[in-house]
């Protein structure tokens, strides 16, 4: 019985000591874990990318605020074209130019100077990118404007536009926002060293082009037009247009390039734009 009673009274001191702490150790505890969060990039919602330490905030791109335990703080704004951002207590606060670290600790000194939060557990985080952009036009599933959150290789710029279709040359040209333009070979930069693929930039422009084309008309299975996705002959031609029919002659092959009509071997390669013509044959 005597045991029993020193059990109660050594667990009621227990309790006591730990209700007395319990509140400002777990709010301490909190402001650590959420600062800590914040510092190393905490996992953002659904349908938003991760805040990247070294992204800089721009005019269009959208913040979502919060403090730990007030949600009267609670904000998701857009950059304004001044570069501010309007958010409660604190009014206008500049983010352009920023990282959201940096914001993040500006917010945090003017809840605290301004008298409004002791010690605020501030978090910051991009819920949306507008401010930098890659356009990716062309032959691709999903073209338009692709927003970046830090640097792209340009085969993952291709990739978030849903790839190449199937109309797609193996040609992808990379702009740059001064005019400088690089041509590249899609299937040579997947199968190529990452250092090969390049860096895309905010401004930078991606177009993959439709293949060149080449023209066949006369006595064939199958005239029109068709893609020069690799090296053509006229005699690889003539069998992708499904051959020559009963009355066709390879020896009345006509090549029109450039307005200028010529006979051709075939063993020829053909260019963009060559247009061939086969006649019929003499019996």
């Amino acid at each position: 019985m005597q045991t029993m009673r020193r059990w109660i009274m050594a667990t009621a001191l227990a309790g006591a000591t730990l209700c007395s702490l319990a509140p400002s150790s777990v709010a301490a505890q909190a402001r650590n874990d959420a600062a800590a969060g914040t510092r190393e990039g905490t996992t953002s919602p659904v349908g938003t990318a991760p805040a990247a330490t070294g992204y800089l905030l721009g005019t269009g791109d959208v913040i979502e605020t919060a403090v730990l335990g007030r949600s009267d703080f609670t904000a998701r704004v857009q950059v304004q074209e001044d570069g501010t951002v309007q958010l409660p207590f604190v009014n206008s606060v500049p983010a352009a130019g920023r990282s959201v670290l940096e914001l993040r600790d500006d917010l945090r000194a003017r809840l605290q100077q301004g008298g409004f939060l002791e010690n605020p557990a501030v978090s910051v985080m991009v819920a949306s990118y507008g401010s930098r952009y890659v356009t990716v036009l062309g032959q691709v599933n999903q073209p338009g404007v692709v927003p970046i959150d830090r640097a792209y290789r340009l085969t993952e710029i291709v990739a978030r536009a849903g790839g190449p279709s199937d109309k797609a040359a193996d040609a992808v040209t990379l702009t740059r926002p001064d005019g400088s333009s690089r041509a590249l070979s899609l299937r040579t930069l997947a199968t190529s060293a990452v250092s090969d693929d390049p860096t895309v930039e905010s401004g930078d422009k991606v177009f993959v082009a439709a293949p060149a084309t080449f023209f066949i008309y006369g006595q064939v299975n199958a005239p029109g037009s068709y893609p020069i996705d690799r090296p053509l002959t006229v005699e690889m031609a003539l069998a992708r247009s499904g051959g020559l029919t009963p009355l066709g002659s390879v020896r009345r092959v006509k090549l029109v390039r450039g307005g200028s009509e010529t006979k051709v071997a075939l063993s020829e390669n053909l260019r963009p734009d060559d247009v061939l013509v086969v006649g019929e044959r003499f019996f």
